[in-house]
């Protein structure tokens, strides 16, 4: 089973602005190509952040409020929210060492 959560515009506020820990939020889209690449290198490292960071998923299609409110104009776009507030943004696809990277340096 993952432990990647999926959000919602109307969860979104208790799954991430008032989480006790950071947040790493992947805006995505199940037509999106890049976003297939990044979704299982998320399912992998999110036991390794599991207890320091959360990993949450929301589907920009279905989920447009929360999407226009962060401003994200492509995807994947990846949002590091720490306390409510954005504190990284990665645009684009990476490779899991990188994703792991810059999920640490905001931990």
């Amino acid at each position: 089973m993952s432990q990647v959560l999926h959000t919602t515009d109307a969860t979104f506020e208790v799954d991430v602005l008032r989480s006790d820990m950071p947040v790493l939020v992947d805006f995505w889209a199940p037509w999106c190509g890049p976003c297939k690449m990044v979704a299982p290198l998320l399912d992998e490292l999110a036991p390794a952040f599991e207890g320091k960071a959360k990993i949450v998923k929301i589907n920009v299609d279905e989920n447009q409020a929360v999407a226009a409110q962060y401003g994200v104009r492509s995807i994947p776009t990846l949002l590091l929210i720490k306390n409510g507030e954005v504190v990284g943004t990665q645009v684009g696809a990476l490779p899991k060492g990188q994703l792991a990277a810059f999920i640490n340096q905001h931990l």
